[in-house]
C-alpha cells in the first residue's frame, strides 16, 4: 500500500534540496513507497512526488486494475493507453502542476529512452534522485528491522539444510533448486540469483553458473538470500566437503576473524571506511590482501544492494538503524576462495548480527 508517511518525508527532503518534483519508475524505491512492483515492460509508469507533498501515478491501462487494488482509489492517476502514448499523460500533468521550467528528480526505474521524449516535452533541470532516495531508506525502523530479522532466520535455516544436502556427486543446479524450494516452502523466494561455487569457481566472487560437479575435497561457497515482507537476507558460508587442507584452514580462519573484527566494531558514530579498514587490515596482515577484491560490505533492505556501502571511499558516518552486510574475502585465482557474510544492524554501542548459522568452526560435509 502506498506510504503516506514516507512519501511526507520525501517531500521535505524535496524542499530542503531545492528539488520540485521527482520521477520514482519501477524499481525497489518504488515498491518502498508505493508496495507495486509492476510487471517490467516499455510501458512508462512511474510515481510522480511534488515538494509540497501532492503526488500521483502514471500508468498505463492494461495495469491500471492491478495499480488500484495495491495503491487505493484516494490517490490521482493519470491513466494512458497504448493508442496515445504516455506523453499525453504527461502532458496533462504539465497542465495541471506546471513542472516545466523546475527543478525535476528522477530515479533509476526512468528509462534513459523516456527521459529523452520528456525533456522534450517538459523543458526542466533533470537531476539524480539517488541521495535523495538512498538517504530515505537508509534507517531501518523496528517493522523494516524484524521483517530483516524474519528473512535471516529462514535463509539461516537453508545454509543448515543446505549443509545437510550437499554430497559429491550432485551438481551445483541440485542445490540451488533445494534452495528454492526450501524458501518456496516457506513462502518465500530468492532476493538474488543464488552463488553455488564449488571446487575452483569458488575463487570467482560472483561466479554466476550451476553446471560443475561437487566432489570430494572441494570447498563450496554458499552465498543465498531470500525475501519476506519485501525485505531481503543476504548471506555467505563457506563449507568444505572432506577435510579441508592446511591452507585452506588458515584461510578460512583469516576470513573469520576479519568478518568477527568489522563486526565488533560496528557502532552509531564510526565511518563505513572505518568498518572496511577494519576487515582488510586482517587479511592483508596475514599476506593476503591482494586477494581481498571488493568492498567489505553493502546496505540491504528492499534491495539486496543499496546504501550505505562499506568501502574504503566511503567516509559516510554510520547511524542507528543502517543494515548492511560484513563479507570479507580471499579468493586464490584457480585454487578456491572463501566469504564469510553477515547482515548486522548499527546500534547505538555495537552490531546487532542478524545471521545465527555456524561459522566459528569449519564445516565439514562428510
Amino acid at each position: 500500500m502506498l506510504n503516506v508517511n514516507k512519501i511526507s518525508d520525501l517531500a521535505k527532503s524535496m524542499a530542503d534540496k531545492d528539488i520540485n518534483a521527482l520521477f520514482v519508475g519501477p524499481s525497489s524505491d518504488l515498491q518502498y513507497l508505493t508496495g507495486l512492483s509492476p510487471f517490467a515492460d516499455e510501458r512508462f509508469k512511474a510515481l510522480v512526488v511534488l515538494a509540497d507533498g501532492r503526488h500521483f501515478y502514471i500508468c498505463p491501462a492494461l495495469y491500471l486494475e492491478e495499480t488500484k487494488k495495491e495503491i487505493g482509489e484516494d490517490i490521482k492517476i493519470y491513466v494512458w493507453d497504448d493508442s496515445s502514448g504516455f506523453l499525453n499523460a504527461l502532458k496533462e500533468v504539465n497542465k495541471d502542476f506546471d513542472i516545466e521550467g523546475k527543478r525535476i528528480a528522477v530515479n533509476e526505474g526512468i528509462r534513459a529512452i523516456d527521459l529523452l521524449d520528456i525533456k522534450q516535452l517538459i523543458p526542466a533541470e533533470y537531476v539524480k534522485a539517488c541521495e535523495l532516495l538512498g538517504r530515505l531508506r537508509i534507517i531501518k525502523d523496528e517493522t523494516e528491522q524484524e521483517n530483516m530479522r524474519k528473512a535471516a532466520e529462514i535463509i539461516d535455516e537453508a545454509v543448515v539444510d543446505l549443509t545437510k544436502f550437499i554430497r559429491p556427486g550432485m551438481t551445483e543446479k541440485d542445490v540451488k533448486d533445494r534452495l528454492e524450494d526450501f524458501c518456496l516452502e516457506r513462502g518465500s523466494s530468492f532476493s538474488f540469483p543464488p552463488i553455488i561455487a564449488s571446487g575452483p569457481n569458488s575463487s570467482m566472487p560472483h561466479y554466476n553458473d550451476y553446471s560443475r560437479r561437487i566432489q570430494e575435497k572441494d570447498i563450496v561457497i554458499l552465498d543465498i538470500g531470500c525475501v519476506y515482507n519485501g525485505y531481503c537476507s543476504d548471506t555467505t558460508r563457506t563449507v568444505f566437503v572432506g577435510e579441508p587442507t592446511e591452507e585452506q584452514k588458515k584461510v578460512y580462519n583469516v576470513v573469520l576473524e576479519a568478518n568477527k573484527q568489522a563486526e565488533q566494531f560496528v557502532r552509531e558514530g564510526v565511518k563505513a571506511s572505518d568498518i572496511d579498514k577494519k576487515a582488510r587490515s586482517v587479511i592483508e596482515d596475514a599476506g593476503y590482501g591482494e586477494y581481498f577484491v571488493h568492498r567489505t560490505g553493502h546496505g540491504i533492505g528492499v534491495a539486496v544492494h543499496e546504501e550505505p556501502y562499506i568501502m574504503q571511499s566511503n567516509d559516510m558516518v554510520i547511524e542507528e538503524g543502517m543494515a548492511f552486510s560484513i563479507e570479507p574475502g580471499i579468493y586464490l585465482p584457480g585454487k578456491f576462495g572463501v566469504r564469510i557474510e553477515d547482515i548486522v544492524i548499527a546500534k547505538k554501542d555495537g552490531a546487532e548480527v542478524l545471521n545465527k548459522s555456524p561459522k566459528d568452526d569449519i564445516i565439514i560435509i562428510k
